[in-house]
């Protein structure tokens, strides 16, 4: 199967039009049709389906998109070290943080990485740990900074940090100067993104505890605000009050104490593409201060 083609028919599927895609990948719109249906042929089945509403994929198109994307993957890989071989700079990486506390030391090593790569583009993306060790396992992301969970992929600590109770200034718990883990089952409780793997999930899983959670909330500003509004508490990384107001809440130690370690998640060396391990290996040599 021709690794191009395979490149082209996931930009066709993610733009849900065979003229986007072309226009994305530099094709005319008939040779993209001819790809496709070339594709169409090798494979022995339709793989796309077209109406006036765009272009979706078959069923059995869909059972082999994992190893279209696999494909794919390798065909740029191949192209990126045939390049660096010939002493040629090309590829694309994709960085990204769930901390915005990284924002800034990131963008500068995007920038000072690009001055010395110039034909490498670097791509920033957002999402949470969950979303971004789904990408590490479909190799879509090169580059993330993370907390650290069970996998398959090469881990680079860069610091420990505590769960907090997040709590409104007057609760009563703010004289203890200390929230107990145990006080989220019977408190009005708020769960920041919901239905994921969270850092606080794991910590009252870990500790036998199932909250009494009575609001949800898809983003940290909107939790901040629900708790400052006295609705209820909620359990925090520390590092999410970056950059935060708190006026009006109180931020306190849990007991017993959870910490998680956070740091830079990459996969493994031997699927590493060179302009990933050489974003790498500039980023660990300017790790910021703790």
């Amino acid at each position: 199967m021709d690794t191009e083609k395979c490149a082209a028919l996931l930009c066709v599927i993610e733009r849900g039009s065979i003229t986007a895609a072309a226009e994305k990948l530099g094709y005319t719109v008939s040779g993209m049709s001819r790809m496709m249906a070339a594709m169409e042929t090798e494979s022995g089945f339709p793989l796309l389906v077209r109406s006036k509403s765009g272009v979706v994929p078959t069923k059995d198109c869909i059972r082999l998109l994992p190893t279209v994307k696999e494909l794919a993957r390798l065909g740029g890989l191949y192209e990126e070290c045939t390049s660096a071989v010939c002493g040629l700079e090309t590829g694309v990486i994709r960085v990204g943080s769930v901390y915005s506390a990284y924002y800034d030391w990131l963008a500068q090593m995007i920038a000072s990485f690009s001055a010395l790569h110039p034909g490498i583009e670097i791509r920033f993306l957002q999402g949470s740990s969950s979303e971004f060790y789904a990408a590490l396992a479909e190799h879509e992301v090169d580059f993330c900074i993370v907390s650290r969970r069970e996998g398959d992929y090469d881990f680079y600590p860069l610091r420990r940090d505590p769960l907090v109770a997040w709590v409104p200034a007057d609760h009563p718990r703010v004289k203890d100067g200390s929230y107990p883990l145990k006080d989220f089952v019977s408190e009005p409780y708020i769960d920041t993104y919901p239905g994921q793997e969270t850092d606080n999930e794991r910590a009252f899983r870990a500790n036998g505890l199932s909250p009494h959670g009575q609001f949800l909330s898809v983003d940290i500003q909107a939790t901040r605000a629900m708790v400052a509004a006295g609705l209820g508490v909620s359990l925090c990384n520390s590092i999410l009050a970056h950059g935060l107001d708190l006026n009006g809440i109180a931020a306190l130690e849990t007991q017993p104490r959870c910490e998680i370690e956070i740091g830079i998640a990459a996969p493994r060396k031997a699927v590493r593409s060179p302009a990933a391990e050489n974003f790498l290996h500039f980023s660990l040599e300017r790790i910021p201060d703790k």
